[in-house]
């Protein structure tokens, strides 16, 4: 065979087996066993061509496409290495933290609320509230269920399908996981204890002390008790409520799902002052989510307390005196109003029916809540901010006021009363049958005289009135048409109308009907309470108009002083002294002379203006009054009105009447023996 050759055994090489075959020649030559069976065979080794072709086991073709997969794999492994530890890195690195470290928050005491007198409205109580943190509750099925089925048996009210309703909104394995879960509040102190002694052994269930608030309610007889009338004060304190997740989505990191808000009242609008500011503090927990070493934390800062403009005793009394008046009329419904006229300050304010906020402070039921909603006196409804009503003739002051200031008309002006006027087929009556005769301003306010004012607002024959829009101008600068920007949510704008509203939503043009119906506080013009207990104290003070307000007083968690209110003047001197001199002695005529005389027995002089609105032709007139006290130097606005209360000087005087004497007579004397102690301590 070609290129091999045998070898003989050498003498020299010893070790070499005697079968061993040379290849190649030179440097290129090696040795090569012959592993042989029989001595008798030829060795045979194969050639080149051969040798390559039995040596090519591995395809070196495929090599790039194994790198290439291999590259690509790699790049897998560190894609996702990179999405772990950048991208998802905080994420999973609080996953871990918090199963050994955790933020709880300390909660602060929620403010105080008194009456400017100090008398305490609103205080707070200890609150138990059972809650879950659903990371740290049992995996194992068996052991959560027998978690929850205890807790049902502790609290009544409570079963087992609501706590799992509840975990089923939360993913166990989230961040979400870590906040906490509200299950239940309001616990008896029983249930509770009972659910403190086994919760160290639940991991993940924590029961917790939070306040919640228990609204005070005063009567005259029982001061100091929690006793008597004083639902009133509902209406202006509000509640509060545990917060919603809308609440939660627009407040941001503000607040937890734990807390308890203002949801109504000055609970609502004075949230801020109120609630506090929270501390943290950071705790390494155990394997079952328990407390295990506190690591550092701050304090809370408790929220201010609030000192209210509401005098109680004023309140309470004012209810007192209305809820009388309804029952003796077979009537629900009705508000009373009492500004300070020289700061805009509410010293009393109801609305009735009322209801009791602490129903919603212990958690209210939806069947007592759907009771209240679908009630047709609609008792959670603020008559005295929200309710917007025909003025009836208390409008009037405004309107000569506004004649006096644009010389349509003077002081000594007079117009002929002989029952009405007539325009074309329409006629336009005085209350009066056959008329009042010649009648001034002054008695024009007294009497409360239509035809005066059908003349000093659209005009008759060759006399030209102020017309809408002059009368539209001067209503909006005593407050009418435009919310006063009371500190209470939910006030309602009232209604002046305008030409081209009328012509926008009725496709009617603006008649002389229209304008005369708006001289006498009628067609579609629509005021709030408060609105006329404002345009009345621009009367009382002199011609200043006040923003109305509640909070007389802000105070430290320690009662000390951080700020006295301050007045806000609206506006000023935009009717001249005399004019509201003018119509000051027009409102005391209409108690002297006019349809309030039954007020002349008030141990101060009265002034004022009764009102009776038409509605409805099918039920009965509001009735108005509204006015001052005393008539040289005015301490007090007070403002009546009931719904479907007939004549104003029927129904709505007498209201004034008991109160004002009850203040006058009572009331200063016991008030200014509570200063003088004061002043002794």
């Amino acid at each position: 065979m070609k290129g091999l050759k045998y070898l003989k055994p050498s003498r020299r090489s010893k070790n070499i087996d005697p079968f061993v075959i040379q290849t190649g020649k030179g440097k290129n030559s090696r040795l090569s066993m012959v592993n042989r069976t029989n001595w008798s065979e030829d060795a045979y080794i194969a050639d080149k061509e051969e040798k390559e072709t039995i040596g090519q086991n591995f395809n070196i073709k495929t090599l790039p496409w194994l790198a290439l997969a291999l590259v690509f794999f790699l790049t897998i492994i560190l894609g996702k290495t990179a999405w772990l530890q950048i991208v998802k890195g905080e994420y999973y690195y609080g996953l871990a933290e918090d199963n050994r470290l955790r933020i709880e928050r300390i909660e602060p005491k929620r403010g105080i609320i008194y009456d400017r007198t100090g008398r305490t409205l609103v205080r707070n109580q200890a609150n138990f509230l059972l809650y879950f943190i659903p990371v740290d509750l049992p995996r194992d099925e068996n052991e959560l269920h027998a978690i929850v089925a205890a807790i049902s048996r502790v609290i009544i009210n409570l079963n087992e399908e609501d706590i799992y309703k509840l975990l089923a909104v939360v993913d166990r394995r989230s961040l979400e996981a870590y906040q906490p879960l509200f299950i239940a509040d309001k616990i008896p102190y029983e249930q509770a204890m009972r659910l403190y002694l086994a919760s160290d052994n639940w991991p993940g269930v924590v029961l917790s002390q939070k306040t919640n608030r228990e609204y005070l309610i005063y009567g005259m007889n029982n001061q100091d008790q929690n006793v008597g009338v004083g639902h009133s004060l509902s209406h202006i304190i509000g509640y509060t409520g545990k917060i919603n997740q809308k609440e939660l989505d627009s407040y941001g990191d503000e607040y937890w799902p734990l807390d308890y808000i203002g949801k109504m009242g000055i609970e609502y609008f004075w949230e801020n002052e109120l609630k506090g500011e929270s501390g943290k503090k950071h705790i390494e927990v155990d394997a079952l989510g328990k407390e295990k070493k506190v690591i550092r934390q701050s304090e809370a800062k408790d929220g201010n307390n609030i000192v209210l403009s509401i005098d109680t005793y004023l309140q309470v009394k004012l209810e007192e005196i209305l809820i009388k008046q309804l029952d003796k009329l077979k009537l629900t419904r009705g508000i009373a109003i009492i500004l300070d006229p020289d700061s805009g300050e509410v010293l009393a304010m109801v609305s009735l029916p009322a209801y009791d906020n602490n129903a919603f402070a212990k958690g209210i039921s939806i069947d007592d809540y759907q009771i209240l909603i679908n009630h047709e006196d609609k008792p959670l409804f603020n008559r005295a901010v929200s309710g917007e009503y025909p003025s009836g003739s208390t409008i009037k002051p405004v309107w000569v006021a506004a004649a006096l200031e644009e010389r349509i008309v003077s002081e000594h002006t007079t117009f002929l009363s002989v029952g009405g006027i007539s325009i074309g087929q329409w006629f336009f009556p005085d209350w009066r049958a056959g008329g009042h005769g010649r009648i001034d301003a002054r008695q024009a306010i007294a009497e409360s005289v239509n035809t005066y004012f059908y003349n000093i607002g659209g005009g008759y024959e060759d006399f030209r009135g102020l017309g809408v829009d002059r009368m539209v101008e001067y209503g909006e600068l005593f407050g009418l048409g435009t919310q006063t920007g009371i500190d209470l949510a939910g006030e309602a704008s009232g209604f002046l109308p305008t030409r081209d509203w009328k012509e926008e939503v009725k496709g009617e043009r603006w008649y002389i009907g229209d304008t005369y119906h708006l001289a006498i506080g009628q067609g579609d013009l629509l005021a709030t309470p408060l609105q006329v207990a404002l345009f009345t104290s621009v009367f009382a003070n002199g011609g200043k108009l006040y923003r109305p307000h509640f909070i007389h007083q802000i105070l430290s968690s320690e009662d000390k002083p951080l700020g006295q209110a301050q007045s806000e003047l609206v506006r000023e001197d935009f009717i001249d002294a005399y004019n509201i001199h003018v119509v000051r002695e027009g409102m005391r005529q209409t108690v002297t002379d006019g349809s309030a005389r039954s007020l002349l027995s008030v141990p101060a002089a009265v002034a004022g203006k009764t009102g009776t609105a038409q509605w409805s032709s099918k039920n009965d007139h509001h009735a108005w009054f509204t006015g001052f006290a005393p008539f040289n130097d005015p301490e007090l606005v007070i403002t009546v009105l009931i719904e479907e209360g007939g004549e104003g000087s029927d129904a709505a005087v007498p209201v004034v009447r008991e109160f004002l004497t009850w203040y006058f007579d009572e009331y200063k004397d016991r008030s200014e023996t509570r200063v003088d102690k004061k002043e002794d301590n």
